[in-house]
């Protein structure tokens, strides 16, 4: 008995565990990697902590990084207004595209790759179709600007207003032919306006 517990205490006794050590041979310790893994990530996340908490921030650290968080915003509200601005008021809209249509080319180039900095690369391929876009849209302005003129006359009573049916039994006009050509004779309307 005492030969097998002398055995036992050389193979897993004494501080030392031989078969565990000849395991690791072939097998990786996985609670020593995990734990391995666990100093590292500590580590690592120890010298971020280092790198990017400083104590007190200047005046000047805080307006660079107030700056660095303007442009995405800035454009995806200023798209948004243009839009609003377009249904709202076009010909205020299309006097503002007029101005765009006089920047020069490379000023084109310029904001494109600025704002491809932000945005990715797409922008540079689409630039060429924006400007053709812009030119379509200028060519429409002239019809707006006439159907938003013959709208507000609709809207102060001017053009139209003669045509438009009164309110009232008195009011009706006489039934018109499908040519147009006139007015024909209507019995059923004579007979009721007779019985008043």
């Amino acid at each position: 008995m005492a030969l097998i517990h002398g055995l036992a205490a050389i193979l897993f006794g004494g501080g030392r565990n031989v078969v565990a050590e000849a395991a690791e041979v072939f097998r990786v310790n996985s609670e020593a990697a995990d734990q391995r893994a666990a100093e590292l990530q500590r580590a690592a996340l120890g010298q971020f902590a280092q790198e990017f908490s400083l104590p007190h921030p200047s005046l000047f650290d805080r307006i660079i990084d107030g700056m660095n968080r303007l442009p995405r915003p800035l454009l995806a509200l200023g798209t948004v207004f243009l839009g609003v601005s377009a249904m709202v008021d076009p010909v205020w809209f299309a006097a503002r595209m007029q101005g765009v249509a006089l920047v020069p080319e490379p000023l084109w180039w310029l904001l494109g790759a600025i704002i491809s900095f932000y945005f990715g690369s797409r922008y540079q391929a689409k630039g060429q179709e924006f400007q053709r876009s812009i030119a379509e849209t200028m060519v429409r302005a002239p019809a707006v600007v006439e159907n938003l003129r013959t709208l507000g006359e609709l809207r102060q009573g001017g053009v139209g207003s003669a045509s438009a049916p009164q309110s009232g039994p008195r009011s009706m006009a006489p039934a018109q032919t499908p040519s147009g050509g006139g007015t024909r004779p209507n019995p059923a309307l004579d007979a009721w306006r007779a019985e008043e």
